[in-house]
Order: C-alpha cells, then sequence, then structure tokens
C-alpha cells in the first residue's frame, strides 16, 4: 500500500498555499465520476483542465493473465478516458475552452518492440488511451477543448519505487518534477491550440511544441 491519502494530500497542497479538494472517486464508475465534477464545479464553478493520470498497474504472462485482470485494466485504463471526457465536456464547452491530458507510456510505441515479458495489458491499455486521444482532439476542437497524449518518459515515483524497490537501478530516471514543464504547457491549450498530439514530456522545448 502507497503512502498517503487523498485528504493529506489536498492538506499537504493548502498548506503550500494551493487549493485542493478531496472527493473519493473510482475512476470506473460513472457516478462516482459524475459526482467528483460536480463537486469540482460547486467549489471553482469551472473545470479547465483534466489530466487523467489513474493507472491499473496490471502485469502478468499472457498465460497467466485472466479476463478479470483483463477486464480490470481496461476499466480503469480505458473506460474512465471516454467517462471522464463525457464528464467535462459539458462544462469546458460552456466557455470554450479546456484542456484534456492523457497520461501515456512509451509501452504504446508500436516501434518499441523491447517490453518486457508481463507488459502486454498495459501496453494495450496506453496504445488504446493514444488513439483515443488522437480521435477525440477532432471532435472536441469545435467546443474549444484540446486534447492530447503525454509519454512522461521513466519516472521515479511512490508507484515505481513501490513495484521495483528502492535498490533499482534508477540512473537516468526523472523526477515527477521534471514533468511539470510539459504538463503546464499542454494545460494552457485549447481546442484552437496545440491538440490531438502525443508527445514526449522529456522533448519539450527540443522536438515540440
Amino acid at each position: 500500500m502507497l503512502p498517503g491519502t487523498i485528504d493529506e494530500v489536498a492538506a499537504d497542497i493548502r498548506d503550500r498555499g494551493g487549493d485542493a479538494i478531496a472527493v473519493r472517486c473510482d475512476i470506473g464508475v460513472e457516478s462516482d465520476i459524475t459526482a467528483l465534477v460536480t463537486a469540482t464545479l460547486a467549489a471553482y464553478g469551472r473545470v479547465d483542465v483534466l489530466v487523467n493520470n489513474a493507472m491499473a498497474p496490471t502485469r502478468g504472462l499472457f498465460d497467466d493473465t485472466t479476463n478479470d485482470m483483463w477486464d480490470e485494466s481496461m476499466r480503469i485504463n480505458v473506460r474512465s478516458l471516454f467517462l471522464t471526457a463525457k464528464a467535462v465536456a459539458g462544462p469546458m464547452s460552456e466557455h470554450s475552452s479546456g484542456s484534456i491530458i492523457n497520461i501515456s507510456s512509451g509501452a504504446a510505441d508500436p516501434n518499441i518492440t523491447g517490453m518486457p515479458p508481463g507488459y502486454l495489458t498495459y501496453s494495450v491499455a496506453k496504445a488504446a488511451l493514444e488513439r483515443f486521444s488522437t480521435a477525440l482532439a477532432i471532435e472536441l476542437a469545435p467546443l474549444g477543448i484540446a486534447v492530447n497524449a503525454l509519454r512522461p518518459g521513466a519516472v521515479k515515483t511512490e508507484m515505481t519505487v513501490h513495484e521495483l524497490g528502492e535498490d533499482y537501478d534508477w540512473t537516468g530516471w526523472k523526477t515527477p518534477e521534471a514533468v511539470v514543464p510539459a504538463l503546464l504547457y499542454l494545460s494552457g491549450q485549447d481546442g484552437g491550440g496545440f491538440t490531438g498530439r502525443i508527445v514526449d514530456s522529456t522533448q519539450y522545448e527540443t522536438v515540440w511544441p
């Protein structure tokens, strides 16, 4: 179990001078997502940015992957994209601007053939995320909403440490803070700007925008 709760994280943000609310949400349940957006609108009056970063880190060799494992990954990693975008598109379109950022992975890249065994389900989910992003961007651009997929690269997070162990060779891995500049740029976009793209945060300000 990873440390911290949503209430502790929200409190830490407020202690640092920011503003945050904590809302319990199963990202694969439509009513939970509706409640999340409703609470956000009640607190702030509008929704400007959606970052889809929730993930079910399903791992397993093909022979060992059950139907339930596959379905849970698609529920959390893919179906949630549809549900969250549906929930925020209306509020965003009311002020003709907004940005949806879906966090992807190099595992989605068809040119990368060196993924270790056990990443089949994860790779398929991230590939679906990227295709969802580029296809949805075309439909939401007229409403003023940008949709992009961001590959953060290798990032040392609480989850990766939990999976790989503190003694893992972290050479070349970035900290979460390294992703922030790219994320902030995408957050400031709308349907008339930078949209429908799959980009890597490590290439920000060199290869793109």
